[in-house]
């Protein structure tokens, strides 16, 4: 696979498995259903897990525009490249949720809560407090990357220093730790591609009763991931 490809498909398996768990633990009739936000948070880090796994050879595995912008930051990764991996990611999240919509079809037909519908693909705030809700997703960015900072090994084969397959596992109990930790906030995006690509694929998508996809909101599970990521780096350099 080319890093390009490989940030496509990465990025749709972390979304198909990680809006998958949103599905079957939210949306009526599935076996899954009112699991709890363990099972959310575990499903989450495994849905990272094997993004990572599968696509680190080929591009490093960032799958996630804030990974991106740090390691670019951090001198780790080149500005040239940023461009191609935004988009790979972008097209991996909108295919992903895709593919989750087509897996849980009938319960979504089925489901009437129009909130629920939306919280399987994209997130949104526990109580709504822009300033704590933006504080929240870069706080919880800000963890991420400097662990993926200092976890990002010696150049492999992709361009930069980047994620090997033998990490996925580390990162996935970070995700685990954040999601335990932190996400009871704002559902923790820590990705600004895995919010807005599953929040483009519910405008778009033919959902009986689905509602609106929440736009007044969509910008701080983005602006606060990518902030977060930057300050990460400019955390990792002073540390260096």
């Amino acid at each position: 696979m080319t890093p390009f490809i490989g940030e496509i498909v990465g990025t749709a398996l972390l979304i198909l498995l990680g809006c998958g768990v949103n599905a079957n633990t939210t949306l009526k009739g599935t076996y899954g259903q009112n699991s709890g936000w363990i099972v959310i948070s575990f499903g989450w880090a495994m849905a990272v897990f094997v993004g990572v796994f599968v696509s680190a050879e080929a591009s490093g595995a960032h799958l996630n525009p804030a990974i991106t912008f740090a390691l670019a930051t951090a001198g780790k990764f080149a500005w040239a490249d940023v461009p191609m991996y935004l988009g790979g990611q972008m097209i991996g999240a909108i295919l992903g949720a895709t593919l989750c919509w087509l897996q849980y079809m009938p319960h979504y037909a089925a489901e009437e809560d129009q909130g629920k519908i939306l919280g399987t693909f994209s997130t949104g705030p526990a109580i709504d407090s822009t300033p704590s809700n933006f504080i929240s997703e870069l706080l919880g960015t800000f963890a991420f990357a400097l662990a993926v900072l200092f976890l990002a090994g010696p150049v492999f084969g992709g361009p930069g220093e980047q994620l090997g397959s033998l990490d996925a596992l580390p990162v996935a109990l970070v995700v685990l730790a954040i999601g335990l930790c932190l996400g009871g906030t704002t559902g923790y995006a820590i990705n600004p591609a895995r919010d807005l690509g599953p929040r483009i694929a519910h405008a778009i998508l033919p959902i009986p009763g689905k509602g609106g996809s929440n736009w007044s909101y969509s910008w701080i599970p983005i602006v606060g991931p990518i902030l977060g990521g930057i300050l990460a780096a400019l955390t990792y350099g002073a540390l260096q």
